[in-house]
């Protein structure tokens, strides 16, 4: 008896000297094994500083499709302040593996840069967790943070089915952007076309879409991703720092696509990386489905990339008449996309950009308009088939280019108007 009441005060003693000192925790754990989860600061946040470092992690996935390499982290890096850097995961917190560091090419001048950081994952190592280390050992690992890692595989992988068939990806909200009834238009074209989920990147929305896309969010369609780059660096409202200054393209518009890829890898069969004033949209089938399966089926040599060409419709053609049902949305921030029926031809003798569409296990890095780095091979989609339908919300460097009426977007008027 007394010695099971002597051998009870020890367990609560150990209990409670490890819940209070982490070193000792550490060291408990070396001896006797490690835990199945991540024992010190689990990171909840989409970007995280690097320690003694000027970097950022934004999120940590299993990638084995490049040789060598089990794990891609998505970071923002300072460009010119590049080092050595290690990865450490929870179950070895002694053990680190060295850390291969790709800054992505385009960058647009800007100091800091969408930045992929490669590691291998230790022999015997059930990961949960990864961070990143100046120095390969001596580093009290109790100050840092700790990335989940996603995507991780599942021992049924074989048989899984994706969630959903499309998710479309948003490029960066920031601004107090607050055009409530193109984004509504949009995310409901979105449904009707068969997309399953849209991710959005939120810094700074009005208060009227900010309570828009919190009813979408309940419902399931919207994935909110909370984005506070302004608290950690300067953003710039442009694309081209000699032109904008700032530390970050356009509020970081470049991670944020390339996370979303990784987010959406292996719950969507297809990625659409697009803005809001976007649209991909079939012109020979009712959804996006139907035209990929006929796609898939007629160029089963290409599989993974498909590009669309990006066609304005411009803002200077409106079309206020009887027939639009702007009337019905008087008093709602923003405008009514239904009243775009003037196509332009792209002018050819200057780069027009093409809008991506993944078959996501395709991409490895993308830029805005192109792909960085691929697996397997592209196809450009004939424009008789699939367009790009780009209305952007304030009026354009307008060219003298060829005018023609195209009321696709009409089509879907009497699902999208609530009746």
């Amino acid at each position: 008896m007394h010695l099971r009441l002597f051998l009870l005060l020890i367990a609560v003693f150990i209990l409670i000297i490890t819940e209070r000192t982490p070193r000792i925790y550490r060291l408990i754990t070396q001896i006797h094994g490690s835990t199945n989860t991540c024992p010190f600061q689990i990171s909840n946040q989409s970007i995280t500083p690097l320690e003694n470092t000027k970097h950022f992690l934004v999120s940590a996935y299993m990638d084995q499709r490049v040789r060598g390499y089990d794990i891609r982290i998505i970071s923002i890096f300072r460009r010119d302040l590049i080092q050595t850097l290690y990865c450490l995961f929870c179950c070895h917190l002694s053990n680190t593996t060295p850390a291969t560091v790709s800054v992505h090419s385009d960058h647009f001048g800007f100091p800091f840069s969408a930045t992929d950081v490669m590691c291998q994952i230790p022999p015997n190592c059930e990961a949960t967790h990864v961070t990143l280390l100046t120095q390969p050992d001596g580093v009290e690992v109790s100050n840092q943070r700790w990335l989940p890692l996603k995507n991780k595989k599942t021992s049924r992988e074989e048989e899984k089915t994706f969630q959903f068939d499309f998710t479309v990806c948003i490029s960066t909200l920031y601004g107090e952007y607050n055009n409530v009834l193109q984004f509504a238009q949009t995310l409901e074209m979105y449904r009707l076309l068969g997309v399953g989920r849209v991710v959005i990147y939120n810094n700074s929305a009005g208060p009227e879409l900010n309570r828009l896309l919190k009813t979408y969010s309940e419902e399931g369609l919207v994935e909110m991703v909370e984005w506070p780059i302004h608290k950690h660096l300067n953003p710039s409202h442009g694309w081209l720092f000699s032109k904008h200054g700032g530390d970050l393209q356009y509020y970081g518009q470049l991670v944020t696509l390339n996370d979303c890829i990784y987010r959406s890898m292996v719950r969507s069969r297809y990625v659409l990386l697009n803005d809001i004033d976007e649209i991909i949209m079939p012109y020979q089938h009712d959804n996006l489905k139907s035209m990929m399966d006929m796609l898939q089926q007629q160029h089963p040599d290409v599989g993974s990339m498909f590009h669309i060409e990006s066609h304005v419709f411009p803002y200077k053609f409106f079309t206020k008449g009887k027939d639009t049902p702007l009337p019905r949305w008087r008093g709602v921030p923003g405008f009514n996309i239904l009243e775009r029926i003037v196509r332009e031809d792209p002018d050819k003798k200057i780069f027009h950009p093409l809008i991506k569409k993944y078959f996501t296990p395709s991409a490895e890095q993308t830029s805005v308009h192109y792909v960085l780095k691929m697996f397997g091979q592209k196809y450009k989609v004939p424009m008789d088939i699939c367009r790009l339908v780009h209305c952007p919300t304030v009026p354009q460097n307008e060219r003298l280019l060829s005018q023609h009426k195209d009321t696709r977007l009409l089509d879907f008027k009497d699902k999208v108007i609530d009746e």
